[in-house]
C-alpha cells in the first residue's frame, strides 16, 4: 500500500479553538467600559462643552443675582363637580370616578362658569358612552383628557379653554 492511504479511524478530530471568541467578548467589554468611561468623564459627547458653560453660568451668576423668568399666564381655574359614571359589564371595574378643572383665561372666568352645567353635561355623556375596555387600556387617560378637551372647547369656544386638567380618574 501507499504512504498516501490513511486510517481516519485512527486519527483525533481537532475541535476549533475558542481562544478567537474568548479574546473578541474580553475585547467587546474592555471597549464598551471604556467607551462607557470616556462619555461620563466628559471626553466624548459633549461633555466639554457642558463644563465651559457651566463655568460660564458660575461667572454670570456672580455678576447677577435675579434671575428673569417669563410672567405666568393670567388664567383662573374652574372646577367641574365630580362624575360618577357606572361602566357596563365586561370590565374588571364597576365604577368610574372623575374630576377635572378647567384652565380659562381670566377675562373668560365667568363665562366659562355660566355654562359648566352644559360643560359638565358633555363630559357626563362622554363617560357614560365609553366601554370598559376604552377605559382600562394602557395609556386610556391620554386620549381620553384629549377627547374630552375637545369637546368642552366645542360647547365652551376654542378661545375660552385652555386646558382640562384631570384632578381624579378612578377605576373601582
Amino acid at each position: 500500500m501507499s504512504d498516501a492511504t490513511v486510517d481516519e479511524d485512527g486519527q483525533e478530530k481537532k475541535k476549533p479553538s475558542k481562544l478567537p471568541m474568548i479574546i473578541g467578548v474580553v475585547l467587546a467589554l474592555a471597549g464598551a467600559g471604556g467607551g462607557f468611561f470616556a462619555v461620563q468623564s466628559g471626553l466624548l459627547g459633549g461633555g466639554s462643552d457642558a463644563h465651559a458653560e457651566g463655568s460660564a453660568t458660575d461667572a454670570h451668576a456672580d455678576q447677577q443675582e435675579h434671575v428673569e423668568t417669563a410672567a405666568l399666564p393670567n388664567v383662573s381655574f374652574i372646577e367641574v363637580p365630580q362624575v360618577m359614571v357606572s361602566l357596563g359589564p365586561g370590565g374588571h371595574s364597576q365604577h368610574l370616578r372623575f374630576r377635572a378643572s378647567l384652565e380659562v383665561p381670566q377675562q373668560y372666568a365667568a363665562d366659562v362658569e355660566a355654562i359648566l352645567p352644559r360643560v359638565q353635561d358633555v363630559l357626563n355623556s362622554y363617560l357614560r358612552a365609553l366601554e370598559a375596555r376604552d377605559i382600562e387600556a394602557p395609556g386610556a387617560l391620554v386620549r381620553l383628557r384629549g377627547q374630552m378637551l375637545r369637546r368642552v372647547r366645542l360647547v365652551a369656544g376654542e378661545d375660552r379653554i385652555r386646558d382640562l386638567l384631570v384632578l381624579e380618574f378612578v377605576l373601582n
